[in-house]
């Protein structure tokens, strides 16, 4: 995995453009206490149960996976 040249804008734009997905959707209402591991873990969840990003093997996904794998779907928005 190839840390990305400014993937903590991407994963912030990623967690924005989720959090407007899932709210959108219907699926979810973020509360502002909630944690950023927190809204990464959910929208990575929900993209991939919408089929918008491929799922990782399930021994595989950690934070750090989760983090960079919406950041690729972010730099793509």
């Amino acid at each position: 995995m190839k840390k990305l040249k400014n993937e903590k804008e991407l994963v912030r734009k990623a967690i924005e453009e989720g959090v407007k997905y899932g709210e959108e959707r219907g699926a979810v209402e973020f509360e502002p206490g909630d944690s950023a591991d927190l809204k990464i873990e959910y929208i990575y969840r929900l993209l991939v149960h919408d089929k918008v990003i491929q799922p990782m093997p399930e021994e595989q996904v950690s934070q750090k996976t989760m983090r960079h794998r919406l950041a690729l779907w972010a730099s793509h928005l």
